[in-house]
């Protein structure tokens, strides 16, 4: 359905609107604000709700990710799980099914050979905790 693509959609420019921030050092509302092209409003928030509550995150991501700091992980990887732990919290009407799927497609396509592993096993031990 378009509902479907259109998330897909708004994940994948969040996570690039992410990627940029922290690789940059700024806060996502200007990267926002420097697109030419206005993202769509599904990853503008998303982007912002997971910049609001990344220390929560990354404790988070941090507690399941054993033999893993996260200054150690690839940005990628946790640009990936902040997004996908910011919509098992905040969006309860997305199945976790779909967010973990995703996640692991967006991990594979934009990390390395290994991230879609690693990202489905964190993602899978946080589950629990956030849902």
């Amino acid at each position: 359905s378009d509902v479907c693509s259109s998330d897909l959609e708004a994940r994948e420019r969040a996570l690039v609107l992410l990627y940029e921030a922290e690789s940059r050092s700024l806060p996502v509302g200007d990267v926002v604000a420097a697109e030419l092209v206005a993202p769509p409003q599904l990853a503008v928030d998303l982007a912002t709700g997971v910049e609001t509550n990344r220390d929560r995150y990354d404790s988070l991501i941090s507690s399941k990710a054993r033999g893993w700091r996260l200054d150690r992980m690839p940005m990628i990887d946790r640009a990936v799980l902040r997004l996908a732990l910011h919509e098992l919290a905040d969006r309860p009407e997305t199945p976790t099914a779909v967010i973990l799927n995703e996640a692991v497609e967006l991990a594979k396509r934009y990390s390395t050979e290994d991230s879609g592993r690693f990202v489905n096993g964190v993602l899978a031990a946080l589950v629990p905790l956030v849902r």
